[in-house]
């Protein structure tokens, strides 16, 4: 596959972004790039754990960034060793990650293994004095998360989490008309992603159905929740500034009955603190919607992943539509069964306008690990960055656990971190 880079400036452009007070508001996690012009000649020596098909989809972004060296690869998998030497021929290839992180040589590392085993990888290598870029969800349960935060703002090393939505275009500029007040008072968030597959991989023998396939069996993952959810979930706390403070919802196995143990659809309601409410749905046996964000002011809606905004208010209809309309409203007015409360409420036909003017070259995935190289070379950890990824996972986590019990759940005031004006500690590397 081939993958593109955007650059900083044409992502800047994109955006129509031209102020840095303006761009920092919105998003403050790009910092990340202020020290950029000074960084041109330094290198971040970075290891892969776990360069399966994700870790190496990352991989390729990063080995186009001349200031990346990946020196080290590791993985139990020996075909996923083989594909990840094709990029980075040059790295050395360990079978067991603590023999990674004892190479003083390595600055960073990027964990992209099964969700149950992130949090043993991410703290040996935060005690080891590695700065982290973690796949998201970062923590198989909600105690897991705060540990790693805790631990990212103990040792003072960098911590990102693959919330790439973060860095693209696209929501960078919803965000801003959003806090702007664009679409006035934000008063529901509708979220949703649908595919149509089982969410299997190929196994070659039997006994490796549990190692690849571990996205299905509950000892390794926790299902939508975890894999989909934890993006989508994160663009309503960015959107409203604050979190819910409850989740209640169902989930089951209805179509794929093949031996999996994580549900193959999953229905989750957030209510925040003012009444408003987001939602997130996930079905695997039906794909035509797609994914997408939808989020609802009064004066209008935005959907970040099309990348088009709709005002309440439109043009009157043509003439000739116009007179139809009339017609019939007033045909049907007559009849004893019917008044103007029949009228179906159906979908607005107003075909919106761009966020951008094109639809950016990148989702977001590249600039953020563009951000995490500059984080680890100049030893600064953007504001909020590690924050959002720990939040968006806690969210995830809260919502599989209300799946689960069938019951209605309180965000847990023992793992609420200071979400909005807490400036995450920096420091030199040890």
């Amino acid at each position: 596959m081939k993958h593109t880079q955007i650059s900083r400036r044409e992502f800047l452009k994109n955006i129509g972004m031209t102020g840095a007070g303006v761009l920092l508001a919105a998003s403050p996690w790009l910092s990340a790039f202020s020290e950029a012009v000074n960084t041109s000649n330094e290198k971040c020596r970075l290891g892969v754990i776990g360069p399966g098909s994700r870790g190496r989809f990352l991989m390729s972004f990063l080995v186009q960034n001349p200031k990346v060296d990946i020196v080290a690869l590791c993985d139990i998998y020996q075909p996923s060793i083989d594909e990840a030497l094709k990029l980075a021929p040059k790295a050395k290839v360990y079978g067991d990650y603590r023999e990674l992180l004892e190479n003083n040589n390595i600055d960073a590392i990027l964990v992209a293994t099964p969700l149950s085993s992130h949090c043993k990888i991410v703290m040996d290598a935060f005690d080891a004095g590695k700065h982290v870029f973690c796949e998201k969800t970062i923590g198989f349960t909600m105690e897991e998360c705060f540990r790693m935060y805790n631990k990212h703002r103990s040792t003072g090393k960098i911590f990102f989490t693959g919330q790439q939505r973060l860095f693209d275009p696209r929501y960078i500029k919803a965000m801003e008309m959003i806090h702007a007040g664009t679409f006035g008072e934000i008063n529901a968030i509708r979220t949703f992603w649908y595919r149509n597959g089982d969410w299997r991989r190929p196994v070659p023998s039997a006994n490796l159905e549990r190692q690849i396939n571990w996205r299905l069996y509950k000892e390794y993952s926790k299902g939508l929740m975890t894999e989909l959810a934890c993006h989508q979930l994160q663009i309503g706390s960015w959107a409203l500034n604050k979190l819910p403070e409850k989740v209640m919802g169902h989930g089951a196995i209805t179509y794929w009955k093949d031996g999996r143990e994580v549900y193959d659809n999953v229905s989750c309601l957030y209510v925040f603190d003012d009444g408003v409410k987001m939602t997130f749905d996930s079905v695997i046996s039906n794909q035509f919607y797609g994914l997408e964000e939808q989020i609802m002011g009064n004066l209008g809606t935005v959907e970040p992943e099309k990348g088009k905004y709709y005002f309440e208010s439109i043009p009157p209809a043509p003439g000739f539509l116009q007179m139809i309309n009339d017609w019939e409203n007033k045909l049907f007015d007559t009849l004893p069964f019917a008044g103007t409360s029949w009228a179906p409420e159906t979908a607005n036909e107003n075909k919106g306008e761009l966020i951008l003017g094109e639809r950016p070259k990148s989702d977001g995935t590249s600039l953020l690990l563009e951000a995490f190289v500059e984080a680890v070379i100049t030893r600064k950890q953007p504001a909020r960055i590690a924050e959002e990824g720990y939040y968006a996972s806690m969210l995830c986590l809260l919502g599989h656990q209300a799946l689960q019990e069938e019951k209605t759940l309180y965000f847990p005031d023992e793992y609420k971190i200071n979400y909005l004006n807490h400036q995450s500690k920096t420091s030199e590397a040890v």
